[in-house]
């Protein structure tokens, strides 16, 4: 019987992190099971960092960007002994199980505890939807929302300055937020690692559509470690009759309140991971596919490649 679980959030923080959080809290606090928060991650749990979570103490923060408990990265877990201390810090706090909230840094984390006898539940926390066993990770929607906003405001001065903005989005190494925005903002390009970067097949469309279409502006959207956009705004200067402009909103992407849809997420993936447990499962993760609230094992999540985005990009071909 779970008696006392802990919530952490590791890696790269993300919109909606909060909600997940008050979500879990409540959910345990209603079935009668006490909360225990561990701050800074992976490293709080091994400084033995908790504080005891009631359900004021998640009042307010569901509408906050960020996390309530930190994050903190600790290369150090995984070693064993690294990890046999952490153990040995849960079993003193009597805290029985642990919701872990990031990427699947955090995921591995979570399933090497769950196998020293400490059921974990992973949840997917991060903006670059980047976790396969997911349609979408808690703070994708968020960030993507940042991104349009951006870019539609770069077509503003680009349209009136015969500029081709070339913005740079975070993703790691998924096209989603690229994607997903060149979409939504009707960019004239997009570079991410599922297309490749082919700066001569860039340029020459970007020669086109200022020669042939006459375009008084251009987007360019790419995913981040493709290139550097600095070197390519350039080239687009020099070889093209537009005027290069490169832009790298960076950091700024996981920051905001989380929309509607990251809240609702977070909100049905934290009461998920609760059940989850009360029903003595560990080294699972929560998804959602096809709009169901799903988990599976860790391991079988960790294995598996994310979903291709044929169909998107086929997509965004015909409406460029």
């Amino acid at each position: 019987m779970i008696r006392r679980i802990g919530i952490l959030t590791s890696g790269g923080d993300s919109p909606g992190m909060n909600a997940a959080i008050r979500a879990v809290t409540r959910t345990a606090l209603s079935n009668g099971i006490e909360v225990v928060g561990i701050k800074d991650g992976y490293r709080g749990l091994y400084e033995g960092n908790f504080m005891s979570m009631k359900k004021t103490d998640v009042s307010d923060i569901l509408d906050r960007g960020g996390t309530k408990l930190g994050s903190a990265r600790l290369k150090e877990f995984k070693d064993v002994k690294v990890q046999e201390k952490c153990v040995e810090n849960l079993k003193k706090s009597g805290i029985d199980a642990i919701v872990v909230i990031g990427g699947d840094g955090s995921y591995r984390g979570a399933l090497a505890l769950t196998k020293l006898g400490i059921n974990c539940i992973g949840l997917p926390g991060t903006i670059d939807n980047d976790i396969p066993g997911t349609d979408y990770t808690i703070g994708f929607d968020t960030a993507l929302n940042t991104v349009v906003e951006a870019v539609d405001k770069l077509r503003d001065t680009s349209s009136s300055h015969h500029r081709c903005s070339v913005v740079e989005v975070m993703g790691n190494h998924c096209g989603d937020l690229a994607l997903w925005a060149g979409i939504s903002c009707g960019a004239e390009i997009v570079v991410t690692p599922e297309t490749g970067y082919d700066e001569v097949e860039i340029l020459e469309k970007l020669m086109y559509l200022d020669r042939n279409v006459n375009k008084n502006h251009a987007i360019v959207i790419i995913s981040e470690k493709m290139t550097h956009v600095e070197d390519l705004a350039n080239k687009i200067s020099n070889h093209t009759g537009f005027s290069g402009r490169a832009t790298v909103l960076g950091h700024i992407q996981r920051g905001g309140s989380p929309t509607p849809f990251d809240r609702v997420l977070a909100s049905r993936m934290g009461e998920k991971a609760v059940d989850l447990l009360m029903a003595g499962v560990g080294g699972h993760c929560v998804g959602i596919l096809e709009n169901k609230i799903i988990s599976m094992p860790i391991e079988e999540a960790l294995s598996t490649l994310k979903t291709s985005r044929k169909q998107l990009y086929r997509l965004f071909d015909r409406l460029v």
